[in-house]
């Protein structure tokens, strides 16, 4: 069982692979002020991903033995990582168009109930238990999170805010549920290799359609700007490759419910970056919000340093 040294290490983790994931609305929108599509935005953040934590694994594991993990891998492993590489790519995809069909606020709030989809996915499956501590945790979590996303102005000028958009958003969530609940299929694939595979296939399909929508001309853009080439490396490495690795060992260490609960540390590290950088003012209900987010996480650590429970995958992330 992992004990209360482990589990704050895990919950450490998480929390930072959800403040990565937080700067990715900021230098998203300097990205699209600089002239670039979105959709070759989510094809450069993904394969420079990939690219820059395959250069690490060679480094790190070199060749002859990640050639010896992929032997390694049982079929029925491969399949797992194969569907998690297109539940990664779909994830993408319908994250994306939510925000393009309503207002980034609600596209927000109906991701951010996959919590709540893998809590319950997790107490059907029997895996984990909903206890008193976690219901309130999640309550507390999601009504934070509800507050920091709709505290401050919540609908455009153009009042975007289409049920289409809406429902993109909750497929996203189930996506990321369904990304959750499998991923202990590939469990004994190391984490950094795992999370190189599916970057690498979520870019492939980003490629694809930038280049039946847009042309090859958007995927070319950045080429001729190192200022925009700068950011995309910083923006594949630190907020797709980095924080993917460690949202996978999150869960891998502490389980789909506290991972889900303690991401939901995204949106405040979002909002506080936008009133920072982009001079969005931060409201104080968002504030308060995202006190409760904190507080959330605090009580569903206490509450599983308290009564520990057996880990997601025997290996050690990064492999056994």
């Amino acid at each position: 069982m992992p004990n209360a040294r482990s589990a704050w290490l895990g919950t450490l983790i998480v929390v930072i692979a959800a403040a990565l994931f937080g700067s990715l609305g900021v230098m998203a929108r300097f990205a699209y002020e600089m002239g670039m599509e979105p959709f070759a935005f989510v094809a450069w953040r993904a394969g420079v991903g990939a690219v820059g934590l395959w250069l690490v694994v060679v480094i790190v594991r070199r060749p002859r033995r990640i050639v010896a993990d992929l032997r390694a891998i049982h079929p029925r492993a491969a399949r797992w990582l194969a569907l998690a590489i297109a539940l990664g790519a779909a994830l993408n995809l319908a994250a994306f168009l939510a925000f393009d069909n309503t207002t980034v606020a609600l596209a927000l709030l109906g991701f951010y109930t996959y919590p709540a989809m893998v809590a319950a996915g997790s107490v059907l499956l029997g895996r984990e238990r909903l206890d008193a501590a976690r219901v309130v945790a999640l309550l507390l979590a999601l009504a934070g999170m509800a507050a920091v996303v709709l505290g401050g102005p919540a609908v455009e000028p153009g009042g975007r805010a289409s049920l289409i958009g809406l429902g993109l958003a909750l497929a996203a969530a189930a996506f990321q549920t369904a990304f959750v609940l499998t991923s202990r299929g590939y469990a004994n694939v190391p984490a950094d290799q795992a999370m190189g595979a599916i970057l690498a296939g979520s870019s492939l399909l980003a490629v694809v359609i930038t280049l039946v929508v847009l042309g090859p001309g958007a995927l070319a853009m950045p080429l001729g700007s190192p200022s925009l080439i700068a950011l995309l490396i910083f923006v594949g490495l630190f907020a797709a490759a980095l924080p993917s690795v460690l949202f996978l060992t999150g869960i891998r260490w502490i389980g789909g419910v506290r991972t889900g609960i303690l991401m939901l540390f995204e949106p405040v590290v979002g909002v506080a970056l936008a009133a920072a950088l982009l001079a969005e003012r931060l409201e104080p209900v968002q504030a308060l919000g995202g006190a409760t987010i904190l507080l959330a996480a605090l009580i569903v650590q206490r509450g599983t340093a308290a009564r520990p429970e057996a880990p997601v995958v025997a290996p050690a992330p990064g492999g056994p």
